[in-house]
């Protein structure tokens, strides 16, 4: 079964929302370094979580580049599992990985070339899992940018992993069965795809996102 991350929670009603559409995992965004509307603070964070169900994961996402400041924020929000969604190197996440431990974290990859299977190479001995997420290098900005890349790089990076592999960006209800089929990811996170007109999460479309999810062939 391909797991359901819903990211960019930004209230205990989102998050509400995410867990009645049946979503694995929530995303809180921390730790903000471009503006975007869908960060939110140590304080919501901690809220959020502490309501949050049992079965559901909470994940802490920053883009915080700064070791010290990481860990300063895991101390803040302690989340068991870390989103560390910044091009930090496989020395710096494996130093943060000791200092993190027991935590869980999450490398993020870039997919715009070539490269980007090399640093997923890289970076897989020092995290649980890596997600693959799209850049908009117009804005520099990762994550949550409703772009899709290369599916075939992403499943290239997929078939060669010995981590479980999170694919996301630009995904709806409408392509994330197609993208599924392709790179066959131990996940899926979405974020632009699932908001209403107002900018919030919406039921209809989180429940149409997990329901297709479910539906597609992953061949896991």
């Amino acid at each position: 079964m391909v797991r359901v991350k819903i990211c960019g929670i930004r209230s205990r009603d989102e998050a509400e929302i995410a867990v009645a559409a049946g979503a694995d995992a929530i995303g809180l965004l921390v730790g903000q370094v471009y503006e975007s509307p869908d960060f939110i603070s140590p304080d919501t964070a901690r809220e959020i979580y502490e309501a949050t169900g049992p079965f559901v994961v909470p994940v802490l996402v920053t883009h915080l580049t700064d070791p010290d400041a990481i860990v300063e924020l895991a101390e803040q929000v302690p989340i068991w599992v870390l989103q560390l969604h910044s091009d930090l190197s496989g020395e710096a996440l494996r130093q943060l990985r000791s200092r993190l431990a027991p935590r869980k974290l999450l490398g993020k990859v870039s997919v715009e070339g070539p490269h980007s299977v090399v640093r997923a190479r890289e970076i897989a001995r020092y995290v649980d899992a890596l997600l693959l997420d799209s850049c908009d290098r117009a804005t520099n900005r990762v994550g949550g940018t409703g772009l899709v890349h290369d599916w075939n790089l992403s499943a290239q990076i997929a078939s060669q992993s010995k981590v479980p592999v999170i694919l996301a960006g630009g995904l709806n209800s409408t392509n994330v069965g197609e993208a599924i089929e392709l790179v066959r990811p131990w996940g899926v996170d979405v974020n632009t795809g699932v908001k209403g007109e107002a900018g919030g999460k919406s039921l209809t479309l989180c429940q149409q996102f997990v329901s297709a999810v479910r539906g597609a062939r992953s061949g896991r």
